[in-house]
């Protein structure tokens, strides 16, 4: 009985082995699971964070094609000369800021070592492509959202000469900077913007197209990218009501001010002139201007076709500027000395005899760092202190009893205090038809 057990048993036996070399020889024939090319277009993601003791989350960047320096928007970095970048394995670094273009809003950002970058999409994308957005987006780290182009050349600011890729992957304050790629993981662009008004998402992004993305950075590297001047001008489209009140044709632009010294004072415009051409560009919309101004700055001047008082006169721009903006520089003049220390009533707080806030003023860094009127202030940085001769040195540690009762600790440094909203367009927020040149 137990050998007619055996002979069963040994066809199944044969089975299973072969059925285990079987397995071995697919793994072998396929290899290892490999990453997707979104999973590696992450893998060249940094969250960037600031360099000092506040450790501010900033943005988000990428590394550049050629794998030796970061791209981000300069809004990003803002005046930063150092920045840290962190990618998702943990790595994190400090790079130096090498460049920046603020009208343009990118900044490049040198790497101690070179690796391999995002891969350059080989063509344009069109109208309904599959997008994906990836970056930090409110600060959450390594994030991947998917859209599709919905506007091909979209002009988000008319005093800037840029035609921008509109999307609409969910991007958020913490998404400048990143890469908008194809499903290969290739890139399409850089996220700079969402739409204007609006703090957070409403499904209208807007990335820096790839192809003038190339243009700047290798301009700003190479240092041959001219800097977009400062006109002192503020202006606004001839729309069809203007038009009407001033009896003209709705196009060009209606001059509000000009700033004294500046380049447009010089070039003798003045408020009510309207702007018809520049350098023979008819300024059928209201962005065209400042294309030609970009076209004709390698010349030095732009040539204006004006109506002042319904007379056509022609006036010469000059765009040399005294100094350029574009490219960080290490040889401006430092800035004057920080306050050495601080009494809390120097930082706008008043207390009564018992450490209790009765008032505080509306700039206060204490106000910003989250001291409200009410809160006792128990310690600082763990220790009892006379509230009323305390100096601050250092940032320092706020220990608070709110009148409820309940306590909470606070970090108050009056030398880095928390910063409002930072508008990226130029508009006047009083009137929205205003625009900066």
């Amino acid at each position: 009985m137990q050998a007619k057990t055996e002979k069963r048993q040994r066809p199944l036996r044969h089975i299973e082995a072969l059925a285990a070399l079987l397995v071995l020889a697919l793994v072998a024939l396929i290899g290892p699971a490999s990453a997707s090319p979104l999973d590696d277009a992450m893998d060249k993601v940094f969250t960037v964070r600031s360099a000092d003791a506040e450790d501010r989350f900033l943005g988000s960047a990428f590394l550049w094609t050629d794998g030796t320096v970061a791209v981000t928007n300069a809004h990003v970095v803002g005046p930063a000369e150092e920045v840290r970048l962190i990618d998702r394995h943990g790595t994190d670094i400090t790079a130096t800021v090498i460049a920046r273009d603020p009208v343009r809003d990118v900044a490049v950002i040198s790497l101690p070592e070179a690796a391999e970058g995002l891969p350059l999409a080989p063509e344009a994308p069109q109208l309904g492509d599959e997008v994906f957005a990836l970056g930090a987006p409110l600060g959450v780290e390594f994030t991947l959202t998917e859209g599709r182009i919905s506007s091909l050349a979209r002009q988000v600011d008319i005093a800037v000469p840029m035609l921008m890729l509109q999307h609409d992957a969910a991007v958020n304050p913490g998404s400048s900077g990143g890469p908008l790629v194809d499903k290969e993981g290739r890139l399409l662009g850089m996220n700079s913007q969402i739409a204007d008004g609006s703090r957070m998402f409403v499904g209208i992004a807007y990335a820096i197209p790839s192809s003038e993305l190339s243009r700047i950075v290798t301009g700003l590297i190479e240092e041959t990218l001219l800097p977009f001047p400062t006109l002192g001008l503020t202006a606004r489209p001839v729309d069809r009501q203007v038009a009407e009140a001033l009896g003209t044709e709705a196009r060009g632009l209606l001059i509000d001010g000009v700033a004294p010294g500046s380049l447009s004072e010089a070039a003798g415009l003045k408020p009510g002139d309207i702007i018809t051409q520049a350098s023979g560009t008819t300024l059928t919309n209201p962005g065209d201007f400042a294309f030609a101004i970009e076209a004709a700055t390698a010349d030095g001047a732009a040539t204006l076709t004006i109506l002042r008082a319904g007379q056509e006169l022609t006036l010469p721009l000059p765009l040399a500027e005294p100094e350029q903006t574009g490219l960080r520089t290490r040889d401006i003049a430092r800035a004057p000395a920080t306050v050495a220390s601080y009494t809390l009533a120097a930082l706008g707080v008043t207390l009564d005899p018992q450490g209790t806030v009765t008032a505080l003023t509306d700039n206060s860094p204490a106000l910003l760092a989250g001291l409200a009127k009410g809160d006792r202030i128990l310690a600082i940085n763990g220790a009892l202190q006379d509230l009323a001769t305390y100096e601050l040195t250092a940032p320092a540690l706020l220990l608070l009893e709110a009148p409820g009762g309940a306590t909470r600790h606070i970090r108050l440094d009056p030398w880095h205090a928390p910063e409002g909203v930072r508008p990226v367009g130029g508009a006047n927020v009083l009137d929205p038809d205003v625009v900066v040149f």
